[in-house]
């Protein structure tokens, strides 16, 4: 492949990788059908799920000092009793939260074709998995989808002082790596953190899984590249190496 000019890609996990949304949503599910078949709740089950997904969407706190496991417990106890009224219920709440996560990680898987790139791409470029989150989380996804073999190191944003897009974080992969930031790429699926954090660290390029195909605002960070699948990326960094190659 000739990757000589590229010497490190960083990727993000969470629907760059592995369909986090779409295992979320099977998730969901489950607990719809737990919910109408053996407690006898209708349409309050959806409802109980979207403002499950609300909260999550919306969730901000210090990964040191918070559990996760008690904070996502407590989105679904908030979200029942929101919808049903009376008085909380704790142990449902966990049911809830266990058979929501369990669902989930059984289906973050790493594909096939998926897997045949990073090992195609790390025979030429060294490899890293930047993924912003808690570090239960992001540990439990790591290994459901048992991707640790494919990268020459990991770095899980809440064992860090700073998370993307801070560019302490890319530099502290710079340094796991024995590379420079213009030596890397930045792939991912998220323009606030996976690009803006590229791009405030320096790096050589950031490239935007854009699996929608939406037009960013303008007031949104714009990456150096845009494909549709992580499975492009082969094909764009000889690109990116014959442009560098040719500005030499």
């Amino acid at each position: 492949m000739g990757l000589s000019r590229v010497r490190a890609v960083f990727f993000d996990l969470d629907n760059t990788l592995i369909d986090t949304a779409g295992a979320s949503r099977r998730g969901m599910l489950e607990v719809i059908k737990l919910l109408q078949s053996k407690y006898h709740y209708n349409e309050e089950a959806e409802i109980i799920c979207d403002k499950v997904q609300v909260k999550l969407s919306k969730e901000c706190f210090h990964p040191y000092s918070t559990c996760i496991t008690d904070v996502r417990t407590s989105h679904w106890e908030e979200a029942i009793q929101e919808t049903k009224g009376g008085a909380d219920n704790r142990k449902l709440a966990e049911e809830c939260y266990f058979l929501w996560k369990s669902t989930r990680l059984q289906h973050m898987i790493l594909a096939e074709d998926v897997k045949a790139m990073l090992t195609e791409l790390r025979k030429e470029v060294r490899l890293l998995l930047l993924t912003n989150g808690d570090r239960q989380t992001q540990r439990e996804k790591i290994e459901a989808c048992a991707c640790q073999s494919y990268f020459d190191a990991i770095v899980v944003g809440g064992e860090q002082k700073e998370e993307k897009p801070a560019p302490s974080i890319f530099y502290h992969c710079c340094d796991l790596l024995g590379v420079q930031p213009g030596d890397c790429v930045m792939v991912g699926d998220t323009l606030e953190t996976d690009i803006q954090g590229g791009l405030n660290a320096g790096l050589k390029a950031t490239v935007w899984i854009n699996k929608s195909g939406r037009v960013p605002l303008t007031s949104s960070p714009m990456p150096h590249y845009m494909v549709s699948s992580v499975l492009e990326l082969p094909a764009l960094l000889q690109s990116i190496d014959c442009k560098v190659s040719m500005s030499v």
